[in-house]
């Protein structure tokens, strides 16, 4: 019987509470700081030089990479339906299509690890424990780097191959990380140890189910399909980007330089983590590599700098705030359909 058709017990109810309170304080942190991150990079540049450059910019161009931005949130829709399958979790396709959309409504979280609040969701429809399908997001987190990467190598190593470092330095990373959670017996060695420990003992089951999720999902044969699709989604925000960033100038940017400058950044975003959906740290990275190629062009210092503070934020505009936009409100639609997030404890199906 689906969890969410049957009433919680009284002392459940408290649990539910605070979802909407949560939420509003998280949406609205995170766009205090965007309005300091970006105040700081109108003070780095100057209101004149951001005004000139967006004084012949053909506004089109901003709903045309949400548009690619959506595109790209569709491609990884079919990520998370072969996730979903992997771990056998049932959910009719409209449910399974919001839940997605809804993790993005905490985007502006470190590491964008708030998706993980679509386990609660999973967990309040379907019943299934956090712990095996909060690894979904894990397996996300990482074939979206590795997309990333092959972006950072193709763009990076023909445009900047002085920084062919960090593509390299990355990957090895991720190869360490790939084969932690692929052996076995170091999973198995390290929950015997914490069996041991009274403390934490009763935490080990869950361990022991997401290290299970983690391995069926991560297994050296599901990472060509995750990745190619990471790779094709994410490549279609760079190519809004280049949109955005190339009708700032007179000169021809090119293509494969928008590509390498968005990846890197987002990268950057992503390993600093302290900072909530990257903000600041991308920002930076984006803003000062495209006013050096902007330079290189020929433009002033001025125009190129007032130029690339336009071209980020509204890049931004187009991604990160318009997928926040876009997780509240199919977290709307779930909860019209199914009730308010359940933060606490899930009710309980009758016998």
């Amino acid at each position: 019987m689906n969890p969410s058709t049957n009433e919680p017990h009284a002392g459940e109810r408290s649990g539910t509470s605070m979802d909407g309170q949560v939420l509003m304080k998280r949406a609205l942190l995170g766009l205090v700081l965007g309005l300091v991150v970006y105040a700081c990079l109108g003070l780095w540049s100057d209101l004149d030089s951001i005004r000139s450059a967006l004084e012949n910019f053909d506004l089109w161009l901003v709903p045309a990479a949400m548009g690619l931005s959506f595109t790209n949130y569709l491609l990884r829709f079919l990520r998370w339906e072969r996730y979903r399958t992997l771990l056998d979790i049932e959910l009719d396709r409209r449910t399974s299509f919001l839940i997605h959309l809804s993790g993005l409504a905490l985007t502006v979280t470190p590491g964008k690890m708030g998706e993980a609040f679509k386990s609660i969701l999973i967990r309040q429809v379907e019943g299934s424990p956090l712990s095996r399908t909060a690894p979904i997001v894990v397996a996300e987190r990482f074939t979206d780097l590795l997309g990333f990467l092959v972006l950072v190598a193709v763009g990076g190593l023909a445009t900047a191959p002085e920084h062919a470092w960090v593509f390299w330095a990355t990957l090895g990373l991720c190869g360490v990380v790939l084969g932690v959670l692929a052996w076995q017996p170091l999973g198995d060695g390290a929950c015997s140890l914490l069996e041991k420990l009274p403390g934490v003992r009763a935490l080990v089951p869950a361990l022991r189910a997401a290290i299970m999720s983690t391995r069926v999902l991560m297994a050296p044969s599901q990472l060509l399909g995750p990745t190619l699709i990471a790779t094709v989604g994410w490549g279609l925000e760079c190519t809004g980007f280049w949109l955005i960033a190339n009708s700032l100038t007179t000169a021809d940017l090119p293509f494969l330089f928008a590509v390498y400058a968005f990846a890197i950044s987002a990268v950057a975003g992503a390993v600093v983590m302290i900072t909530p959906g990257g903000l600041g740290v991308t920002e930076g990275f984006l803003t000062a590599l495209t006013s050096a190629r902007y330079r290189s062009l020929g433009m002033p210092a001025a125009a190129a700098g007032g130029a690339a503070v336009s071209a980020t934020v509204l890049i931004r505009l187009a991604t990160l705030w318009f997928a926040m936009g876009l997780g509240m409100l199919a977290l709307l639609c779930f909860t019209r359909r199914h009730g308010p997030p359940q933060f606490g404890r899930v009710p309980q199906t009758s016998p």
